[in-house]
């Protein structure tokens, strides 16, 4: 009896024993150093960037190009690169450069490559380390007065520019050489100052100025000062509400000076408490515009209003109500200098449909009617198509 047990107690030991060893060792604490060099020697392992990598600027290009019908042989389209002929129209081909240079400027450009040359759109430095929330441009650039002004066609919501921006500043919208310096306030809304200085000639781009004028400042007066403030709201998680003061003044040919007084208004409503891919925005801009003169003065009120509602992932339509009064002088007989056959008021109303294949391209269609007190309604149609190639930088909101 007593071998038995002892056999049995043998045979538990060993069975334990064969478990035991037949049991994983348990994995030993990981050593963060070790797991640091081995990092480390992975990152050593990639292939450095080059430094023509390094130095590249982001460069992107884009097209386009409009094919226009008008009922009239005279139409009234104020912008530069809005379709003006019937036919087929280059409005534009943009090639955007940009870089940072260092932990302190940043450079960017916007170059314009047409049938008759090139020109230099904007090109301008920027800092990037100032203190106090200041930052300051400095070059060619669009002045930032109002919403649209200092946008580019291929921002815009619509083929052709709004006329209050043609009559106002020019066809190529309110941009010049000079300094800019903005400053965000501690405000608990968003709230950014915005001064600059440009010069104020160019018929295309400072018409309510000296315009076509040449020649120096006679007094740093001469200059062409705007000030705007701009104002962001967060209505909601899916509302938002953007809110924009704007004064330009200048010289004029008369020896008098230009004043523009402007608002502008950008409601957006999309959904992001929710997958969605719809959107509507809502948007309005006036500018009130008085051109002194020996004896007198004009003033005038341009502006315009649109909506856009993007109703699928790849397709949106828009409508858009425009408006122009005639210069009124308050009976002193002085004449519109600039627009001598716009004697009355003028209203222009666009419709489109736009389809985006892929974040790349946009095919548009749209149509309008200008209505011009002194002339008869000239109807219009544009077939619009647009393409995008690089590393364009981000629009602004």
């Amino acid at each position: 009896m007593v071998f038995r047990l002892a056999v049995f107690a043998a045979i538990a030991v060993a069975s334990a024993t064969v478990a035991r060893a037949q049991e994983p060792e348990p994995d030993p604490e990981p050593d963060p150093d070790l797991a640091e060099i081995e990092e480390a020697l992975v990152e050593d392992a990639r292939p450095a960037p080059s430094a023509a990598a390094l130095l590249a600027p982001d460069i992107s290009f884009v097209l386009d190009v409009a094919a226009a019908w008008f009922s009239d042989d005279t139409n009234l389209q104020t912008g530069e690169h809005d379709p003006h002929d019937r036919g087929f129209t280059l409005q534009q081909v943009e090639m955007t450069v940009g870089k940072a240079v260092d932990p302190y400027f940043r450079f960017d450009a916007a170059i314009i490559l047409g049938a008759e040359g090139v020109e230099i759109e904007e090109a301008y430095g920027t800092t990037l380390a100032l203190p106090h929330s200041l930052q300051v441009r400095w070059g060619e650039m669009f002045t930032r007065f109002g919403r649209l002004n200092s946008t580019h066609p291929h921002a815009w919501d619509f083929v052709d520019q709004p006329f209050a921006i043609g009559r106002i500043f020019g066809g190529d919208g309110n941009h010049g050489t000079g300094v800019e310096v903005s400053y965000l306030t501690p405000l608990p809304w968003f709230v950014e100052i915005v001064a600059t200085a440009t010069d104020p000639f160019g018929e295309g781009t400072a018409r309510s100025f000296l315009g076509a004028e040449e020649g120096g400042f006679d007094s740093p007066l001469d200059v062409q000062g705007t000030t705007a403030i701009k104002q962001f709201f967060e209505l909601g998680p899916d509302w938002s509400l953007l809110w924009g003061l704007s004064w330009a003044t200048g010289p004029n040919p008369s020896a008098e000076r230009s004043d523009v007084l402007g608002t502008d208004l950008y409601l957006k409503w999309r959904p992001i408490s929710r997958a969605s891919y719809q959107s509507v925005a809502l948007q309005s801009e006036w500018m009130y515009r008085r051109r002194g003169a020996p004896g007198g003065a004009l003033a005038d009120l341009t502006g315009y209003a649109y909506g856009a509602w993007r109703f699928a992932r790849r397709w949106s339509t828009a409508a858009r109500w425009e408006y122009g009064s005639a210069a009124d002088d308050g009976g002193a007989g002085l004449g519109d200098d600039l627009d001598p056959a716009w004697t009355d008021d003028r209203q222009r109303v666009s419709a489109n449909l736009t389809f985006w294949p892929t974040e790349f391209s946009r095919l548009r269609a749209q149509g309008s009617v200008d209505l011009p007190a002194w002339a008869d309604p000239i109807w219009a149609a544009f077939l619009a198509v647009e393409i995008s190639v690089g590393a364009h930088a981000a629009h602004k909101f």
